[in-house]
């Protein structure tokens, strides 16, 4: 029990936690605050993934303590201190968060009401005590969440892995078309499913970390990488019928290996290039004699529709470095 204890990793947010917690609660304690360990369990509530969920969460939760605040203290002064006012003041206080779109803060405000009920007064005193570890309680989680690891070394090896898949796909169904090799097993296709997502939840955790940034040039190119492997699951379930040995097999083929060269980020222009070649491709298809049967027509169809979604591979790519380069 003890070794499993000891193999159980802590994390960098755990840290930030525990750190933040601590933090928080000895600062309202140092202040005379009353009730003042509420503030480390805000600090724990606030404590988000990313830096924009933290403020998010701080904003709503900040906002549910307001009102929370104003139905407690109209409630208790007029009213007074009774069990049953505290279910009248949730049947205020839920529609109006929902109304706000705080609703999910909810216990956070009814715990402020509950401090309230509990010292039996509603004076500017215990409203400022209150407001207090709001503020210490939100403000140490947002202290806390003001740094965040540097991701791009890890979204890198993302970027270096699908490429290599990549790569070795391509290298694979030209393989097959030229030699009719079915040995390979296909595991880059569902690795390269995973890393995807992998990749771009990692990418958008990044862009949820810098407040000011809308979009990295990451988050960009694996949503690029995302749809051209849509266009290449595609492409190998056209081709899985294809079938004999044929000229125009062995072009698509090399066309293919020499595709396989160019799967990094690249240039415009070199994208531009390997359109070139595909319609050159296009075109040496069509001085071809016809088919001369029913087997051989269909497979040179399955070669035409590789072309168009091999078109549309290329283009996205082309997009996405125009925009790049904006």
């Amino acid at each position: 029990m003890l070794q499993r204890i000891a193999s159980v990793k802590i994390g960098f947010r755990t840290v930030k936690t525990a750190l933040g917690s601590a933090l928080s609660i000895y600062v309202a304690g140092w202040l005379g605050l009353e009730f003042y360990s509420f503030a480390g369990i805000l600090t724990i509530l606030c404590l988000r993934e990313t830096v924009k969920r933290s403020y998010r969460d701080a904003w709503e939760r900040f906002c549910a303590c307001l009102i929370g605040i104003t139905y407690a203290v109209l409630a208790f002064h007029l009213i007074g201190f009774h069990p049953w006012v505290i279910g009248l003041i949730l049947l205020f206080l839920i529609p109006t968060a929902v109304l706000f779109k705080v609703q999910g803060s909810v216990l956070t405000a009814c715990v402020i009401i509950l401090h309230m009920f509990m010292a039996q007064h509603v004076g500017l005193s215990m409203v400022f005590n209150e407001l207090k570890l709001v503020a210490v309680g939100i403000g140490s989680a947002l202290l806390m969440n003001s740094y965040m690891p540097n991701r791009e070394k890890e979204l890198i090896k993302y970027q270096t892995q699908i490429e290599s898949n990549f790569k070795t796909i391509f290298r694979q169904i030209a393989r097959f078309l030229r030699e009719g090799a079915t040995d390979w097993e296909g595991r880059e296709i569902t690795e390269t499913a995973d890393i995807l997502r992998d990749a771009l939840k990692t990418a958008l955790h990044d862009i949820e970390n810098h407040v000011l940034r809308v979009e990295t040039r990451y988050y960009a190119y694996f949503l690029m990488r995302s749809r051209q492997f849509e266009i290449i699951e595609r492409i190998m379930l056209t081709l899985s019928a294809f079938e004999g040995a044929y000229d125009q097999g062995r072009k698509v083929a090399d066309y293919l290996d020499e595709m396989s060269k160019y799967i990094a980020p690249g240039t415009k222009e070199l994208v531009q290039t390997r359109l070139n070649q595909l319609y050159a491709l296009q075109e040496a298809f069509k001085q071809d004699e016809l088919p001369q049967n029913r087997h051989e027509f269909e497979n040179r169809a399955m070669l035409l529709h590789f072309i168009h979604d091999m078109e549309r591979y290329l283009k996205i790519k082309q997009k996405w470095l125009i925009r790049e380069k904006r």
